[in-house]
């Protein structure tokens, strides 16, 4: 009855067809092999036996670094949690990215990928671990492609909770019970820094947590730097720090009476037959708020709209010596950091934050996030021009959901992958291309 069962069957549209299932010697995920070829140049495993403690004892079937890379690779793929561990882990993709132990044995099932995530990484030193992987890991990049002038974008993003999560909260200005994280990126769209936060707490809380000690290293590195914010960053104290490590900075101001009492001769709609296109003016002067110790340079922008009585007006506090017009054309682009946030929504659930330990969910944030880098590098350093401004969505629908069959012979293994988005010359472009990335040090 059992060997009857194991038979392919056929359909009645098709007498010709006969279908069958190959169980684990087929996966859905097979363009992870040149993400893993990528972390093995930026030397992952060093940083993991560098940074991570294991208190499992010497006895344990799997490495911490296998585990790790199946808790990352598991969302860049799109699996939001341990919930598909059960089913990934006999996966081709899943085995194959791992260590020679799990070749044949498997990856980590749910119960153990649960307590990796919530036991052994929640641990404080191992809190810290993550986050040095994820900075080192980005530095390797650095080392190879890092302009001169550094750009660092700082912008916090909800994270909507539906249970009763430790240190959740209502906020107004989101009308939703969440989390509330704290995000540093550069304008390479690495995340070089994040700190989860309860849902509460006022936007900017927090910064010099992250934006401090990245200023230093930066310094270290001989760069120069420029630092941008929303209005909610729009502190004195947050001038005075970056103006005392010499660090220039466009910061968005809310509007007051007297700021605008400043461009009073400006806020006149212009005469003539109205323009359906509209007309924008720039204004840059000295301003001092009452809590300043001293005055600072303003750049405001009106701009006119066709049928709009008033105009639109926006001020940004600068130490940009830079024309009105180029400053906010520079404080602009720092909606590109909104759109990072948005990838890592999408494509590697940053949202996912379902533990009831407000620990186990900073662990499982940073898994996240370092799944984002991984794959933000791939795509900076690794993908040809013609695609390297995809999404990580794309990426992860177009390139890991590659379909392939592992077949194993006496010597090797064999993955064949369908060619789809994913072709041979791709591939061999990839492979190309992180080949002439340097080796890790050691």
């Amino acid at each position: 009855m059992g060997e009857k069962q194991n038979q392919p069957f056929q359909l009645s549209f098709n007498a010709s067809l006969k279908v069958d299932f190959q169980g684990s010697r087929v996966t859905s995920d097979g363009g992870l092999i040149l993400v893993r070829e990528l972390d093995e140049r930026l030397g992952l495993s060093e940083l993991v036996q560098q940074h991570l403690t294991d208190p499992r004892g010497k006895n344990t079937q799997l490495p911490l670094a296998d585990l790790l890379r199946q808790s990352v690779y598991s969302r860049l793929a799109g699996y939001e949690d341990v919930n598909d561990a059960e089913r990934l882990a006999q996966g081709p993709a899943f085995r194959l990215i791992g260590s020679e132990k799990i070749w044949e044995r498997g990856a980590a099932l749910t119960s153990r990928r649960q307590s990796f995530e919530t036991e052994v990484l929640a641990q404080e030193e191992n809190v810290a671990g993550l986050e040095a992987i994820n900075r080192d890991l980005i530095a390797k990049a650095e080392s190879v492609d890092s302009p001169q002038r550094v750009v660092l974008d700082m912008d916090s993003t909800e994270i909507p909770v539906y249970g009763q999560q430790e240190n959740s909260a209502y906020n107004g200005h989101f009308e939703s019970t969440c989390y509330h994280p704290l995000l540093l990126f550069n304008r390479e769209g690495d995340c070089l820094a994040a700190k989860l936060r309860p849902g509460n707490v006022h936007s900017a809380e927090g910064w010099e947590e992250l934006l401090l000690p990245e200023i230093e290293r930066q310094h270290q590195n001989g760069k120069e730097m420029a630092f941008r914010g929303d209005a909610a960053f729009a502190k004195p104290e947050i001038y005075q720090a970056l103006e005392e490590r010499g660090v220039k900075y466009a910061i968005r101001l809310p509007a007051n009476e007297n700021l605008e009492r400043s461009i009073e001769e400006l806020l006149t709609r212009p005469g003539g037959q109205p323009s359906q296109k509209p007309v924008v003016r720039y204004k840059g002067f000295l301003y001092r708020a009452a809590s300043w110790s001293k005055a600072r340079r303003v750049v405001a922008k009106l701009e006119f709209h066709a049928g709009e009585l008033f105009p639109g007006v926006g001020f940004i506090v600068t130490k940009l010596e830079l024309p009105s017009r180029a400053v906010v054309r520079f404080y602009n682009k720092r909606g590109t950091a909104e759109q990072w946030i948005k990838e890592g929504k999408l494509a590697v659930s940053w949202t996912r934050l379902s533990c009831h330990r407000f620990r186990g969910n900073e662990v499982r944030l940073w898994l996240s996030v370092i799944a984002y880098n991984l794959g933000n590098l791939w795509r900076r350093l690794a993908l040809p021009k013609m695609i390297g401004n995809w999404s990580l969505t794309s990426l992860q629908q177009r390139l890991v959901k590659t379909g392939g069959r592992l077949v194993k012979h006496a010597r090797y293994y064999w993955l064949l992958l369908a060619e789809g988005h994913l072709t041979r010359r791709l591939s061999t472009a990839i492979v190309r291309r992180i080949d002439l990335l340097p080796l890790p040090a050691g």
